[in-house]
């Protein structure tokens, strides 16, 4: 790789032994993707764990003496004061924590906690190149604010973050970021819900995996939490980290701009019958529940808002979690959301995953969800869900079943 004067400088210790590793990995990586040069960022998101090589790479970085040049926001780990009241953590548990939370702090993260920082905490620019990590934010960061970023782990980003730069390759570069596959939606798209089968439904079709799809025929109209829906799910069932809609997306005014100018590799419809498919192939249509539990990605208020207007004055006859933003409870708090989800018997939990161990009290039972990605993602931990429209969900949490 072509490295600048200052680059050369990062590697050789000028700048401190941690800002040298993290560039020593970065090299390595550009290497490995035959990336000819190394390009600035200005935004870091790093999808930090509690687990024990993420801590153990970030405290490596730290004993080094350096701080990031680049504060990330970061992917929440969970809530030891929350979940002590629901498992008994061993000592060493508790140190995984503890220990993971001082390492970000110290190293300079901003210490967001929350999965969904592009809707809140760092949302970048057009064209601006970035380094996110984390399975939601990595197509929403590309497809709808048309900001560069490629599919980073934990470590190269925090990398990114060490040394303010990535090595350009992959979705940095223009003609990676051209469609391949058209996707002819002829399925009635029209829920929120629905954008998360069908984030699902494209890998499922498609020969192949990791390709960017250019979706033609959705609605004009689409929110933010559709959108986000459909990110989540066609990272998490096909490593999709960038997608267009023809005529809304920034990159895809029309199909033309969207395949610049090539053909389409490969052409598929999507209708009804598959997005059916799609869903009686990843969830049962009814059954009795143990628990209700959503925020994989975290919801927003306006989904809360939802919640909400389906409880009314009722309680839930099971128990019911929601993994949510700071700010997002700060919000439910102050329009009264919260005080009515509690006295339903719900929590919003800050802080926390669906994808982390604190969650072990519920291995063997039969939960609701409205996320796909929340379903598929618990499978290790020996959880199991019925998956519904969130409005159905919390019904069925009403009720003490799906019906």
């Amino acid at each position: 790789m072509k490295l600048t004067s200052e680059e050369k400088d990062m590697l050789a210790g000028k700048y401190g032994e941690g800002i040298a590793l993290a560039m020593e990995i970065q090299q390595a990586i550009g290497e490995a993707f035959e990336a000819e040069r190394m390009v600035e960022i200005s935004r870091v998101h790093v999808a930090l764990s509690n687990q024990e090589a993420d801590l153990w790479f970030v405290e490596k970085l730290l004993k080094k003496g350096n701080k990031c040049r680049i504060s990330p926001t970061v992917n929440p780990p969970y809530n030891l004061e929350y979940f002590k009241n629901y498992i008994e953590f061993t000592q060493e548990e508790v140190d995984i924590i503890e220990r993971t939370r001082k390492a970000y702090r110290e190293i300079g993260a901003t210490l967001t906690y929350n999965c969904t920082p592009y809707l809140e905490n760092n949302i970048p620019r057009f064209k601006e190149v970035v380094a996110f990590s984390e399975s939601s934010a990595t197509p929403y960061i590309n497809s709808i604010y048309g900001a560069r970023t490629n599919r980073e782990s934990a470590q190269s980003a925090l990398c990114a973050a060490m040394t303010g730069r990535v090595p350009e390759y992959g979705l940095l570069l223009e003609e990676n970021r051209r469609g391949q596959v058209l996707v002819e939606v002829e399925a009635k798209i029209k829920s929120d819900f629905d954008y998360q089968l069908l984030g699902y439904t494209f890998p499922r079709m498609n020969d192949y995996h990791d390709t960017i799809p250019v979706f033609v025929g959705l609605p004009d109209k689409i929110s933010s939490e559709a959108l986000m829906n459909l990110g989540a799910q066609l990272n998490t069932a096909g490593a999709v980290s960038l997608y267009h809609i023809v005529g809304y997306t920034p990159e895809a005014p029309n199909i033309k701009a969207a395949f610049q100018n090539h053909q389409p590799r490969n052409k598929m419809v999507i209708k009804d019958e598959d997005i059916q498919e799609t869903y009686s192939s990843i969830s049962d249509k009814k059954g009795e529940i143990d628990f209700a539990l959503f925020g994989c990605p975290h919801l927003t208020i306006k989904q809360i808002e939802q919640i909400v207007n389906v409880l009314g004055s009722r309680k839930f006859s099971v128990p019911f979690w929601v993994c949510v933003s700071n700010l997002t409870k700060s919000l439910a708090r102050k329009m009264g959301y919260l005080d009515t989800i509690k006295s339903a018997g719900g929590h919003l939990v800050t802080e926390t995953c669906i994808d982390q161990p604190c969650w072990k009290f519920l291995s063997g039972k039969k939960g609701v969800t409205d996320s796909p990605k929340c379903a598929y993602y618990t499978k290790r931990r020996n959880m199991s869900f019925y998956i519904a429209d969130l409005s159905r969900a919390t019904e069925a949490a009403i009720k003490g079943e799906l019906r």
